[in-house]
């Protein structure tokens, strides 16, 4: 949705053509789509421009003078005045005015660690126990191979791994491992991207439970009886609220397809997202091929807010979060231009992500207590669909990883930049990962394959 640096190719490594002091002409904080604001900043590290946009960063590589190319080959030119400084910049049609060139950037948003833990190196320490709920233990009880994790670690510091913002593993229902790296920390909130949808399929299993919602087979289109749709046909009124959990609403909706009607980032800046979705023609039965749409999940989290006649944070927060004892948290579920840069995301501590991951193992139960009904656990994560070649549940996904030969299968809520929250019942594990890698290949999957997995192909 970000129109300066929306795509989901990975850039293309080269040389920086630019010296840091070069690039530090381009610092500052500058104006931005839809009145907000991003900055601009000078890594001393790989001597390259990136785009801050809260705590995301986003790569620009330098194609000439002051031409940059953001990660879907948009030029962003720069501007300069009569005295040479910089005064803004250019982006398709749009140009943006320099606010502040006096902006400095901590050394801890370019290193995972401070430079005197880099050389000292890595110890393993146990997680330290709080009173949130979580029990912790020791990585060597828990099976785990302690020298693969200490090579991990070592390079995720040194930065051959990039954008790692922590590693969690929770072993028979035991926090044994917890990393944080760059600025983040055990109380930072992070953004979870599609990692939220995971957590709309949750809240619609409560809904259902609590019987505001009747079941997975009500009509979708039912509960708008405030919209005149465009392309309504007697296929889209057969749309139900299973067919946007599995993803199969045959609306012209797939962010892998650029040709599809449907389009994030219109959809962003739309004023109203549900109606933009409802609206799109059909392309196939409900029930049909799987599509990944961001429209489905948003629409069901409209549907809960119309039922329970709460907001979805508000939802969410009493029948979600407080029986995991989750208190902090940030969720501006608004699907409007308002939320275009937010993409109506939740954000969470990494234990917290932990929790929510270690419900879903445990079907449901929280100290004791049926948090969403096992039958619904079981349901979300059972085959519902095929997307992208991959398995697909209610808003889960079914994938495997490969590791020494072996193939381990895992239930997992993912998101852009390497987010996951992966769930492995063969090994009574939760791993979860938060990372930076916006809009290009994450580590996340490998980091899991290289270094986790392998302790238990003995």
């Amino acid at each position: 949705m970000l129109l300066l640096l929306a795509g989901s190719g990975a850039l293309t490594a080269q040389q920086p053509a630019a010296s840091y002091k070069q690039l530090k002409e381009f610092q500052g904080l500058y104006e931005y789509t839809n009145n907000s604001t991003l900055k601009i900043a000078a890594s001393p590290k790989d001597n390259l421009l990136y785009a801050v946009i809260g705590e995301s960063k986003y790569p620009l590589r330098h194609a000439e003078q002051d031409l940059f190319l953001d990660g879907t080959n948009n030029k962003v030119q720069f501007y300069r005045n009569k005295e040479n400084l910089i005064t803004g910049y250019s982006v398709r049609n749009d140009t943006f005015q320099l606010l502040d060139n006096k902006v400095s950037f901590p050394a801890n948003i370019w290193y995972a660690r401070p430079e005197a833990e880099r050389k000292k190196g890595y110890k393993y320490q146990q997680p330290v126990a709080t009173k949130d709920g979580l029990k912790t233990g020791d990585i060597t009880a828990a099976g785990l191979n302690a020298d693969l994790l200490n090579t991990m670690m070592q390079q995720i510091i040194d930065g051959t791994y990039k954008d790692v913002h922590s590693i969690l593993i929770i072993k028979d229902g035991k926090l044994v491992f917890e990393e944080y790296f760059y600025q983040y920390t055990k109380d930072s909130l992070h953004e979870l991207r599609s990692v939220t949808k995971s957590f709309i399929s949750a809240l619609t299993g409560i809904a259902i439970d609590k019987g505001i919602i009747k079941n997975t087979a009500e009509e979708v289109i039912s509960y708008f009886p405030e919209y005149i749709l465009d392309n309504l046909t007697e296929s889209k009124r057969k749309i139900t609220v299973g067919h946007l959990l599995s993803n199969q609403s045959g609306l012209d909706c797939d962010i892998s397809n650029p040709q599809a009607a449907g389009n994030e980032t219109a959809m962003g800046y739309s004023s109203d997202w549900v109606k933009y979705t409802l609206d799109l023609p059909m392309v196939d039965t409900p029930g049909g091929k799987g599509r990944y749409c961001s429209g489905n999940p948003i629409t069901l989290g409209r549907i809960i807010e119309t039922t329970s006649q709460q907001a979805l944070p508000d939802f969410a927060r009493q029948n979600l979060f407080a029986p995991l004892g989750i208190t902090q948290f940030k969720w501006h579920f608004k699907p409007d231009q308002s939320s275009a840069e937010t993409f109506c995301q939740l954000y969470l501590r990494p234990r917290d992500m932990a929790k929510f991951g270690l419900l879903y193992l445990q079907q449901g139960q929280w100290n004791g207590q049926q948090t969403i009904p096992a039958t619904w656990v079981e349901q979300s994560i059972a085959p519902q669909a095929t997307v992208q070649n991959n398995g697909y549940g209610y808003l889960w996904w079914i994938k495997y990883l490969n590791a020494n030969g072996k193939r381990y299968y895992n239930r997992s809520a993912q998101g852009n930049g390497g987010q996951r929250i992966c769930i492995w019942p063969e090994q009574n594990m939760v791993t979860i990962i938060t990372a930076g890698s916006y809009n290009s290949q994450s580590c996340s999957d490998e980091l899991i394959a290289k270094y986790v997995l392998p302790a238990f192909n003995k």
